[in-house]
């Protein structure tokens, strides 16, 4: 079953709508919303169809640049929300310290974004964005939930210790694995198939939300001796990644009719995966 036309259609339309409020104003949701749009349209195009054509490979790399941009200032505004909801009465004036430091790092990485989302690059990605979408074909595409299953092989095939980098490398697979799969026709068994990675991504991400933050207090801030809203952080994070592991585990041994490829252990895995990057 290949791509669903009118999906594929929403994705491309969407994504030409938030280029354009974002040349104009970098909301929270306009950055999210380039964020999300240019990573699907990159497992549409990418991993989706058989086959890249000039103009797309060009659209993806610029849109590449884009998206890790905006990334970097998502993350930002992800570490903030987290930091004020963290009911803390010990050390106010840290968590407030912590809080500028955060939204003065946003202004300069807010630069950042608007200085690569000038309107010559905007109407050039546009531009390309309309071409992308005149020439795919949802008919010559790859399966959409195959796809998305071989995308957790990695995860569901798996042994020994699940580590912080795995934890951030599946986060990866599981979130461009539900993309995939959105691209298909919405069948009980693909819909049974992103509620639940859907789940491990909801637990993955808010990990990875706090782990970042903790990363983020510990540089300004010390260690947990020298910080006890650093040793709070450390505690939340813990505790968020013992959930992500746990819903993890399930689908490690849970069988599936997917015939698995060669049994790889996660200590082999690891040596591929990349440094820890929160603009992934």
């Amino acid at each position: 079953m290949s791509v669903a036309p009118k999906t594929s259609l929403a994705v491309f339309e969407k994504l030409d709508r938030n280029l354009v409020k974002l040349s104009s104003e970098l909301r929270p949701q306009n950055v999210h919303g380039i964020r999300t749009g240019t990573r699907r349209l990159q497992i549409l195009l990418g991993e989706l169809s058989p086959k890249l054509n000039r103009n797309q490979k060009k659209l993806l790399k610029l849109l590449g640049r884009l998206r890790k941009r905006a990334g970097k200032l998502r993350d930002l505004d992800v570490q903030l929300a987290a930091l004020r909801s963290l009911k803390i009465p010990r050390e106010p004036r840290r968590k407030t310290q912590l809080t500028n430091e955060l939204i003065e790092l946003r202004r300069s990485r807010e630069k950042k974004l608007t200085k690569a989302a000038d309107k010559n690059t905007i109407r050039e990605i546009r531009k390309r964005l309309r071409r992308a979408r005149k020439d795919f074909d949802p008919k010559a595409s790859r399966e959409p939930l195959a796809v998305a299953r071989e995308m957790l092989e990695p995860v569901r095939f798996g042994d020994g210790k699940l580590t912080e980098a795995l934890l951030h490398h599946f986060r990866i697979l599981s979130k461009r694995a539900r993309y995939a799969a959105e691209f298909g026709e919405q069948t009980p068994e693909t819909r049974h198939f992103i509620a639940g990675v859907k789940r491990i991504q909801d637990a993955l991400g808010d990990w990875h939300d706090w782990f970042t933050l903790t990363q983020t207090a510990s540089k300004h801030l010390g260690e947990v001796r020298e910080s006890s809203l650093v040793a709070e952080l450390h505690n939340v994070t813990g505790a968020k990644f013992r959930n992500a592991v746990s819903m993890l585990e399930p689908m490690r041994t849970e069988p599936d009719a997917t015939k698995p490829p060669a049994k790889a252990s996660l200590r082999s895995l690891a040596k591929t995966i990349p440094a820890m990057s929160s603009a992934a």
